[in-house]
């Protein structure tokens, strides 16, 4: 071992380590070759260099090493970088046996998977995994056992959590004396409670991570931008939908009617929310039935509920109620109400079906529903590739090398009779998308190529040229209906994904339509300059991988930007016709992408800033769109400006508060106090005052003490006179000071400094920072703090700026006329220092949860309050004073503000 080591120690990776790469490496170094601990995990995300990462490591610790992978491309990927490592003292092999120093296998060398079968939705496999080991799979735990000291790194780990999980973890137990490395580009934020718990089990907390702005930050990764392309059904599909659409109509029509039940929908949604009985806090109950409580919600803003005491309306509330949350609140009812009255359970079995869902014996339940297929299928999905790989083409030119990525190459499954004629036999398919490109000869003219785990297809004169460039013996087929040639010989898809991949980054084949179970994690093509995505995986992991396809930096194309299209077909039409646009927005939870401003935002914000994740645009404005990700896709240049390549960044999430009022208008107000604010009796400036008045005596006594009274009598009373006019009138400026509007960013500030007081965050509103769009959008921010307090500074200054609901204590807000010119100010003045000046109204504001919870912390806020926005005393609404005020002003809106929530990069 001492000679393996020392042939280890001779070797080095051919180029230097990345930034990233040297951080991870220090980290492990730190705690594995330099310390005791023996697991650890790294998350980098796909292109920025896990393999030499674990190589390195390998490299390092010098001992016998086994790296586990999930396919056969990246067992690969691991035996060429290491061969790539100068001089080669140590070789690398791919045998069970472990008889080289560094071998590469598949997780299947333990437990039979295939590596190339396609994958579902949430991207597991088909086929059940076996419950025990094969005899192979038992003499390869033998060998790692007798081995040591040993190393094992197991590749894009993530899959243990899906796939292999259990069973590894048993193996680790066996081999406790190996050093075990975990590489994976699934961030710890988007694991599931069960995922986190066996990540922790397998290896602790994760040593090193990174995000993908930050590898782009560096120039690592290409710059991207994130779009989509918004479509309808077709209009065979569109009729299909609205027949469906009848049935559920039908049914809520009967759940408006009071007649429909013992005790109707509607008196029951009143008794269960508006007078609960018991009166249960809505935020225990929002806490307990959050799908709930939300659809009651958005079924008040639908007009059809009265609102709930103490409840609130936040972004997502504020959109008319879906077809789930109709059945969650149905399933409420029938649950806990309707008991066994046959005439509406055989309504609702006869309707519920239509949205996806069945009446049983414990309620309303899920299952596949077939709008959903539908719409994740609909043939407009493939004429929108069409559309955006043309688009694409005349932009790119011979650059273009477009990656279209779907679940299957022909449908898994035949149609159900209901949807017979609707749909395609093979809708939703990567030989249906290949069809209609060899159709249009826009995109004939690319062309474009089919390479799954079972097929290489193309169109005739693209068949011909590949079989000539691979220089395998193959037989060209004769084309089908659709004009598709398929190439069959005597190889593998171990064997024709390179080729191909080497076809298409060569430019003889533009367009390359796949599988995301083949053409996922480990295949590497430096020259994607975009792709389409078509598939319906919705878990973090499959859209990091499916994304990092195109991310990859291309030294043949230095200023390389990957545009990534997501396709989305909606229809008004039907209730659930927003099924695929909640997949999209599942898509894009949690993934950072730049917007138009050069904002870098989590979700769909960073596609367009108009789109909400609680509901698509409407269906009328989908040329608009579609026309603007167009001009975004053209304008490379500028996406690649706005990633602001090689500059300094934080890597860590901020929460953002985006604010619009009425009156928002595109300035920034610094984070200074105001000279004076409003008061309940009048105003409290920074300057006393009986300043002036005190100066103008003081001066007259001296006149007297020099010049004598006689002398100076009458330019005294002049003097007084002009003093006293002065002294009015600079009192007047104080009133107008204090009778500005209150600018949402003064509040910000109260609330930044009353939760620094409070003790909640590490700083007050010199952390505060804003962007002001030019719609007068505001976007306001704690920076340079934990995300944690990002996020309570956001929450806290939403509560503040919502329309109030039943916090624990309110405080006013007081409001003077505005006061505007010589003579206002010279009545405010003179008002003021007789003591006549009164606010003409006052309004109430909730103070925030975090701030409410002690009387030290809310005196905390009232002394920032004071000190921004205006003086006034904080109540206890548990008091008889403070229970008026709130039976007076609940769900009154303070600021007339619309909010939402974001999660920006910086």
């Amino acid at each position: 071992m001492r000679d393996l080591a020392a042939a280890y120690a001779m070797t080095a990776a051919p180029y230097p380590l990345r930034v990233h790469q040297a951080r991870a490496l220090s980290e492990i170094d730190r705690l594995m070759v330099d310390g005791d601990r023996r697991r650890a995990w790294v998350v980098l995300p796909p292109g920025t260099g896990k393999t030499l990462v674990g190589l390195e490591t390998i490299r390092r610790l010098g001992a016998q090493a086994v790296v586990f992978g999930p396919n056969t491309a990246i067992q690969s990927q691991w035996v060429r970088q290491w061969s790539a490592f100068t001089p080669a003292t140590v070789p690398a092999g791919i045998s069970r046996t472990l008889d080289a120093p560094v071998t590469a296998l598949m997780y299947q060398a333990l437990a039979t998977f295939d590596a190339d079968e396609e994958v579902d939705e949430e991207g597991h496999s088909g086929s059940p995994l076996m419950g025990r080991l094969h005899p192979n799979g038992r003499a390869l735990v033998e060998v790692l056992r007798a081995t040591s000291p040993l190393t094992i790194v197991l590749d894009e780990c993530h899959h243990l959590l899906e796939v292999w999980g259990r069973l590894v973890a048993e193996l680790l137990e066996l081999v406790p004396h190996a050093h075990v490395l975990g590489l994976t580009a699934t961030p710890p934020r988007s694991l599931t409670r069960d995922q986190a718990l066996l990540v922790d089990e397998l290896f602790g907390s994760a040593v090193y991570g990174t995000s993908i702005p930050s590898v782009v930050r560096e120039g690592h990764l290409a710059p991207f931008a994130e779009l989509a392309w918004l479509t309808t059904p077709t209009p065979t599909e569109a009729d299909w939908l609205t027949a469906q659409a009848e049935r559920f109509a039908e049914l809520v029509t009967d759940l408006l009617d009071p007649s429909f039940g013992s005790t109707s929908f509607l008196s029951w949604l009143d008794v269960r929310f508006v007078h609960r009985s018991p009166p249960i806090p809505w935020h225990r109950l929002e806490r307990d039935e959050p799908l709930l409580t939300a659809a009651a919600l958005r079924l008040h803003y639908a007009g059809l509920l009265a609102l709930p005491p103490d409840a609130r309306l936040r972004e997502e509330h504020r959109h008319p109620p879906t077809a789930d949350d109709w059945v969650c609140l149905l399933d409420d009812w029938v649950r806990r109400c309707v008991g066994s009255d046959d005439a509406v359970l055989d309504e609702l079995r006869r309707a519920l079906p239509s949205v996806g869902y069945s009446l049983t014996r414990r309620g309303v339940r899920s299952g596949r529903s077939p709008v959903d297929r539908v719409l994740a299928r609909s043939a407009s999905k493939s004429a929108a590739c069409v559309e955006i790989t043309a688009a694409e083409a005349r932009s790119l030119g011979d650059r273009l090398r477009m990656l279209i990525l779907c679940d299957h190459e022909r449908a898994a499954a035949t149609l159900p009779a209901t949807l017979r004629g609707v749909l395609a036999a093979e809708a939703g398919s990567a030989r249906l998308v290949l069809a209609g490109l060899l159709a249009d000869p826009r995109t004939r003219s690319l062309a474009p190529m089919l390479v799954t785990g079972r097929t290489v297809a193309a169109g005739a004169e693209t068949a011909t040229a590949f079989a000539r460039y691979a220089d395998v013996e193959l037989e060209v087929g004769t084309p089908d209906a659709d004009g598709i040639v398929e190439l069959t010989g005597r190889w593998t898809s171990r064997t024709w994904v390179p080729l191909v991949t080497a076809f298409f980054e060569a430019g003889f084949c533009r367009v390359l339509v796949g599988t995301r179970g083949l053409l996922g994690e480990g295949w590497d093509a430096r020259g994607v300059s975009g792709l389409v995505d078509l598939t319906t995986a919705t878990t973090p992991t499959a859209v990091v991988q499916t994304r990092g396809r195109a991310l990859r930096t291309d030294p043949g194309w230095l200023d390389k930007v990957a545009i990534t299209w997501t396709v989305v077909c909606v229809t008004e039409d039907h209730p659930k016709g927003a099924a695929d646009w909640d997949r999209f927005v599942r898509k894009h939870n949690g993934y950072f992408g730049i917007d138009e401003t050069g904002e870098i935002v989590d979700g769909v914000a960073h596609v367009d800033d108009a789109f909400s994740p609680f509901a698509p645009p409407k269906v009328a404005s989908f040329d608009a769109v579609n026309a603007s990700m167009l001009a975004r896709a053209e304008a490379r240049s500028v996406v690649r400006a706005l990633w602001r390549v090689g500059e300094p960044y934080d890597d860590r999430p901020v929460h953002t508060l985006r604010i619009r009022t009425p009156t928002a208008r595109p300035a920034v107000v610094p984070a200074q106090p105001p000279a004076s604010v409003p008061t309940v009796a009048g105003v409290a400036a920074r300057t006393p005052r009986w300043v002036v008045p005190v100066a103008a005596v003081l001066a007259l006594a001296l006149l007297v003490t020099v010049f004598g009274l006689p002398a100076v009598a009458a330019v005294a009373a002049l003097g007084l006179l002009g003093v006293g006019a002065y002294a009015v009138e600079r009192r007047g400026r104080v009133v107008a000071d204090a009778a500005r509007p209150v600018d949402p960013m003064r509040l910000a500030y109260a609330v930044a400094d009353g939760l620094h007081a409070a003790g909640l965050t590490p700083a007050g509103a010199s952390a505060v920072a804003v962007k002001v769009d030019e719609t007068g959008e505001y976007r306001i921010a704690m920076h340079d703090v934990p995300a944690e307090a990002s996020r309570e500074f956001a929450v806290a200054l939403d509560e503040v700026l919502s329309p109030m609901t039943s916090p624990r204590y309110v405080v006013p807000r007081y409001v003077l006329d505005t006061v505007d010119g010589l003579a206002d100010r010279l009545r405010a003045g003179a008002s003021s220092m007789v003591g006549r000046l009164r606010p003409t109204a006052v309004v109430w504001h909730a103070v925030p949860t975090a701030l409410g919870q002690n009387a030290k912390r809310v005196r905390a806020f009232a002394a920032a309050w004071t000190h921004w926005v205006s003086a006034g005393t904080p109540l206890y609404t548990g008091s008889p004073e403070g229970e008026g005020v709130l039976a007076a002003h609940r769900g009154s809106d303070p600021m007339q503000a619309t909010t939402a929530m974001r999660l920006s990069w910086e």
